[in-house]
């Protein structure tokens, strides 16, 4: 393990109930590797759906994002900023993702910059792809 919910919670900004990351297990130049744990304890199960819980695509994608995040906000002269959506492109799901399910989430970073940072995201479970989308971010001064 590289990092565990504490550290996580020292570089995003996102608290209960939508800090999404629970793990980061690799990281390296260009790539980074987090986890996510679905429970039945999650608070979107109440709504999405109570007679079958399906972890929403939204927040699959938003979980890739904030590995991303990790990643780019966590580079020296990041620190204290934060990174909005700027596009989210070839987005697809491929198999749902249920309580008891661990979310693999596999970012590749295919280019920072001082304003915008453009990564791929897969992630899946049990090493079949439930979630890919390309994103792009801004990284801008905290607000």
């Amino acid at each position: 393990m590289l990092s565990d919910i504490r550290k996580i919670s020292s570089v995003l900004p996102h608290r209960y109930p939508f800090l999404l990351v629970d793990r980061i297990l690799e990281m390296s130049e260009n790539k980074i590797v987090g986890l996510k744990n679905v429970t039945a304890n999650e608070e979107f199960f109440n709504g999405h759906f109570p007679h079958l819980p399906v972890m929403p695509g939204v927040l699959q994608v938003e979980a890739l994002a904030q590995v991303a995040g990790y990643f780019v906000l966590g580079k020296p002269g990041n620190e204290g900023k934060i990174g909005f959506f700027a596009s989210i492109d070839n987005c697809r799901f491929k198999r749902p993702v249920v309580p008891g399910d661990q979310l693999r989430l596999e970012i590749e970073i295919i280019k920072i910059g001082s304003r915008l940072a453009h990564v791929k995201g897969v992630g899946t479970v049990e090493g079949q792809v439930a979630v890919e989308a390309e994103m792009k971010f801004m990284i801008a001064p905290e607000i």
